[in-house]
């Protein structure tokens, strides 16, 4: 009975932790991104792979935890299970010590954790799979479980669940990648009000305190105070003061949390630099078309976007994108990349806002037809 339950929460938990990176399989890439780049693992050469890396994990989070949720081949099951474990739990493991990736995508944009959470879900899950391994040993016959002759009572029932289960996160897979995730778990999502956001993180913000580190020139002595002690008292900063701050030493720390939300990076920028968010979210109508990689936009695809978007001529109208030349007919704006690939997946997209609303959202290939 205690095993069943074990077997089937360990089960649920990849299935779902699969699912919503199936839905959103672009976006798990962009995270498989950031363990390439120099300041983690240093593989660049790696990163035009990160879709097919992305997709190989998911599909293994996917089989095997609905191979585990219907007891098929136990052995084999849980030992890939206990091996994927222990490389994602390396991963989040050395995310959290050296504070590289802050967020694995575990569960994709649905429930975020920080790295050590993760580390954590990662440990618990392997302690998990090992009691399943020794509590369901017992079960298995001196057959090898591996192979191909131990087959499960109820074969032709399984292959039939197999193959439906797999039909429909392929389709789920395929929708996230040709269009946008089925279910988008983004906060850009349609119905957004991204002046209301705005206002919410500005009430509520983040709030962060340096930490100095000082020496004692006469003494030796070193401590660490916060900005209001420094500032509080004089004996660290008076003339003639023997305390000098170590300025490599210092630290910023998060003090208190505020209103956690994607929209505060919501930021464009003229070529210039003059800030445009405020005309844009207040406009009546704007509609924006993105570009995180505009090198990699076919021309032609541009042109048409552009031919559309400049028929509306209620609307105020930017394309967006790194590179402040991309456009040719529509005023340029600039953002940052990363904060572009968390609006949408596609490249390019059109976004649409009504009084800071967004109210559609579509890759420019449909945006088109």
């Amino acid at each position: 009975m205690i095993k069943g339950i074990l077997r089937f929460i360990v089960a649920i938990i990849f299935i779902l932790s699969g699912f919503v990176k199936a839905v959103d399989l672009v976006g798990f890439s962009f995270k498989m991104e950031e363990y390439f780049e120099p300041s983690v693992f240093d593989m660049p050469f790696l990163v035009k792979f990160a879709l097919l890396f992305s997709v190989i994990v998911v599909v293994l989070e996917l089989w095997l935890g609905f191979m585990l949720l219907l007891k098929f081949k136990l052995k084999f099951t849980l030992s890939a299970l206990i091996a994927l474990c222990i490389f994602f739990g390396f991963l989040t493991f050395y995310s959290a010590y050296f504070n590289v990736v802050t967020d694995c995508g575990c569960f994709g944009d649905a429930i975020k954790f920080t790295p050590w959470e993760s580390f954590v879900k990662d440990i618990v899950l392997l302690v998990g799979l090992i009691i399943l391994f020794v509590l369901y040993r017992k079960e298995w016959n001196k057959k090898d479980d591996y192979s191909s002759s131990a087959k499960p009572k109820n074969n032709k029932l399984f292959s039939i669940a197999f193959g439906i289960f797999s039909g429909i996160m392929i389709f789920v897979m395929a929708q996230g990648l040709i269009n946008e995730p089925i279910i988008d778990f983004r906060d850009y999502k349609i119905g957004t009000d991204l002046k209301a956001e705005k206002v919410k993180i500005k009430k509520n913000p983040f709030e962060y305190k340096t930490f100095y580190s000082l020496k004692n020139s006469k003494t030796g002595e070193a401590v660490k105070i916060n900005q209001d002690d420094y500032i509080n008292q004089t004996k660290y900063w008076e003339e003639g003061s023997p305390w000098k701050i170590e300025e490599d030493k210092n630290e910023s720390k998060l003090v208190k949390e505020g209103y956690k939300s994607e929209i505060g990076k919501f930021k464009i920028e003229d070529p210039t630099g003059v800030d445009l968010t405020e005309e844009i979210i207040n406009a009546p109508k704007a509609i924006l078309v993105f570009s995180y990689h505009p090198q990699d936009v076919s021309a032609e695809l541009l042109q048409k976007v552009e031919a559309k978007v400049n028929t509306d001529k209620t609307a105020v109208v930017y394309g967006i994108s790194t590179i402040p030349t991309t456009f040719k007919t529509i005023k340029n704006a600039m953002m940052d990349g990363t904060a572009i690939k968390t609006i949408a997946r596609s490249n390019p997209f059109v976004l649409t806002l009504q009084n800071g609303k967004i109210v559609d959202k579509q890759p420019a290939k449909n945006y088109v037809d």
